[in-house]
């Protein structure tokens, strides 16, 4: 009778000649929890935190590793941990490098998760939240305090897209030994470079672009080499890694980030530029057209454009007229996220702290994914058309 683990340690062992030398183009997948040691010096060395190896499954694995060195290269930064979505890398930058009378500032213009969880939890921890201009620049000192520990950006902001001046606030934070961090999932390493700026901590939901195809769910948070230490001992402690299959499809997402990039980019602009001749359309919120009140920053710090902007109207909609243009759109999915194949569309009023010329308008958002821009401007004018009819 076989003693227990022996079947299967040593199942496949006839075929160990066939995989000999095997080798594919892609790293492999590899999961699971428990390493196994070489021998009881190396378990050692473990207990005592000297091991130079991977010692537990919650450190990650190569499939891991392929990816956060993958992403690092492309980000210019110094070192990369992937995590489980976009608000979890949030949530762990915040955690990681804040504690109990830290004051913080957040642009006006951040994506709504990251403001509940500056208002919400992050409160119970002793961290006070002040939001800033979403187009701020070396107004900053304006909003530092003596306890100000860290400034979170996200330049284009989400929904209504102002840019702020990177380099002047990172400037003025450099010299008041303040961190920086930038969310900087809309422009993706390829159109910005986060570090060239001097910014110190980048963040990305891998969720969208980088992964491409809207069946990941993944974040990943790359520092300077300033302020990797504390970052990373966090995430060890807090043992944070995230799947390894995600990371794999991600790792492949990046191969063909430049080709779709460069697609989402043209039809997108070709569309906002058709939007803007439209009767019915007030403004087109799109960094890369000439009438974007931040477009010379755009132009200064970005490589390119991508797929997501949005637009308001002239006249504001009932909840019954936004139903029927948005259900009459047969391209566009409804819902949230981008990145993907898919365009989509929302509609929503967005919380703003300063004074904003979009208060109390509607903000409809498109993501032009990988159709032809033809087709999507012929969608939109029938659904602008149903509209008509309809009202």
């Amino acid at each position: 009778m076989k003693k227990a683990g022996t079947f299967y340690s040593n199942a496949g062992h006839l075929n160990l000649e066939k995989v000999k030398g095997f080798k594919m183009i892609n790293p492999p997948v590899q999961s699971g929890s428990t390493v196994l040691f070489k021998d009881y010096e190396a378990l050692f060395q473990a207990s005592q935190g000297k091991y130079k190896g991977i010692y537990y499954g919650t450190e990650g694995t190569p499939t891991q590793f392929f990816f956060e060195s993958a992403m690092t290269e492309i980000e210019g930064g110094y070192r990369t941990q992937a995590l489980p979505s976009g608000i979890n890398a949030i949530v762990t930058v915040l955690l990681a490098y804040t504690q109990s009378g830290d004051h913080i500032l957040v642009c006006d213009n951040i994506y709504g998760p990251t403001r509940d969880y500056c208002t919400q939890i992050l409160p119970k921890f002793g961290v006070q939240t002040d939001f800033i201009p979403s187009d701020v620049g070396e107004s900053i000192t304006e909003f530092i305090k003596l306890n100000t520990r860290l400034i979170f950006l996200e330049s284009p902001g989400s929904n209504t897209f102002e840019i702020q001046d990177i380099p002047a606030v990172t400037k003025i934070a450099q010299e008041k030994e303040i961190i920086t961090v930038l969310d900087n999932t809309w422009a993706t390493p390829l159109y910005l470079k986060p570090f060239e700026l001097g910014v110190d901590v980048s963040i990305h939901s891998v969720t969208k672009y980088i992964s491409g195809h809207s069946d990941v769910l993944m974040g990943t948070v790359t520092t300077n080499e300033k302020f990797a230490q504390p970052f990373f001992r966090y995430c060890r402690i807090a043992e944070l890694n995230t799947s390894q299959n995600d990371c794999y499809l991600s790792l492949r997402g990046l191969r063909t980030l430049p080709v779709r990039l460069k697609h989402h980019e043209q039809a997108a602009l070709e569309i906002a530029r058709w939007l803007g001749n439209l009767d019915i359309i007030d403004q087109v919120l799109h960094p890369a057209l000439p009438d974007h009140p931040q477009h010379d920053l755009w132009k200064r710090d970005f490589k390119g454009s991508t797929g997501l902007f949005g637009f308001t109207l002239k006249k504001e909609l009932t909840k019954d007229q936004i139903a029927v243009f948005v259900n009459s759109l047969t391209l566009f999915g409804i819902g949230f996220s981008w990145g993907g194949f898919r365009s989509l569309v929302t509609v929503g009023h967005y919380s703003r702290n300063h004074n904003s010329p979009y208060r109390d308008r509607n903000i409809y958002r498109l993501y032009i994914g990988m159709d032809e821009a033809e087709d999507v401007k012929a969608d939109l004018e029938f659904a602008f058309n149903q509209l008509k009819m309809h009202f």
